[in-house]
């Protein structure tokens, strides 16, 4: 395969694991990097499609979804849906993402559908300006490790793992680790770890505090120092259709993610001065 393009930067959101925060993190960052000034797209490939709901899209709307996409049927610009964040897009899922794989089972790019899908929307719209050239794309991720996920993680330059600070955070966390470095060898040599996010943090528990701790020696300084806390407004926002940033600005939750996306976006800067 080609080399990925360095513009937009795609990050794949992933651990196999549910309920950590995934889907959460995917949506507030995508509107905190928005906020600061980056054009963000995010790509849901969760068949149940928590990301596209909580940013507002109705199933209504979702006439043209990555199902779509994957199986050949529309081009990525086809499927973007504008959200009620300035400078944030949506490529929403729908359930037909249960099927992709027996769809695509059997054709020979089958690892990068997405991968393909991205360096055509990126070609064909390197001259033009506005909401449809990415600085950022954002790879919502199922919890587990399908083909979705490596359709995800081939067409990343590096993956983002959030992680909850509960007893068994590390379990699992070396499946992924090793899936990663799997698709490094056979698919994506560019493919790295851009970070560990620990999520729902609770101040109030000492086992959190272990949770990082622990986290924090055995993957050092993968880990952001950046911590999501457990956070009331950031849980009720998706029922309203808003990132917690819209929802709520001031909240602990909302002020996290702003700091996450600046955090990010100070790797970058490192990743791509160490490359040069």
């Amino acid at each position: 395969m080609n080399r990925l393009p360095q513009s937009p930067r795609v990050l794949s959101l992933a651990n196999q694991k549910g309920g950590v925060g995934k889907t959460t993190t995917a949506i507030n960052l995508g509107t905190a990097l928005a906020a600061i000034g980056e054009e963000v797209l995010i790509v849901d490939l969760d068949p149940q499609g928590n990301a596209s709901t909580g940013l507002g899209i109705d199933r209504k709307s979702r006439k043209v979804s990555t199902y779509d996409v994957l199986i050949g049927e529309a081009e990525l610009r086809e499927a973007l849906v504008p959200t009620a964040v300035p400078r944030l897009t949506v490529a929403p899922s729908t359930l037909d993402n249960l099927g992709v794989e027996l769809e695509i089972a059997g054709s020979g790019d089958r690892a990068y559908r997405l991968r393909k899908a991205i360096a055509r929307h990126v070609e064909a719209v390197e001259n033009m300006a506005g909401r449809e050239r990415f600085t950022y794309v954002l790879i919502d991720c199922p919890p587990s490790l399908n083909l979705l996920t490596i359709n995800a993680l081939s067409a990343s330059h590096s993956i983002l793992v959030p992680l909850q600070c509960e007893f068994f955070a590390l379990e699992g966390l070396s499946q992924l680790l090793s899936t990663v470095e799997q698709v490094k060898r056979s698919l994506n040599p560019e493919l790295g770890i851009h970070g560990i996010v620990l999520t729902m943090y609770d101040g109030r528990n000492n086992l959190s505090a272990q949770v990082v701790q622990d986290v924090r020696s055995n993957m050092g300084d993968a880990v952001y120092e950046t911590i999501i806390p457990r956070n009331v407004r950031v849980s009720e926002a998706p029922s309203y259709g808003k990132p917690a940033l819209l929802y709520d600005l001031k909240c602990t939750g909302s002020q996290a993610y702003l700091k996450l996306a600046s955090e990010i976006i100070q790797r970058e800067r490192r990743f791509r001065a160490v490359a040069a």
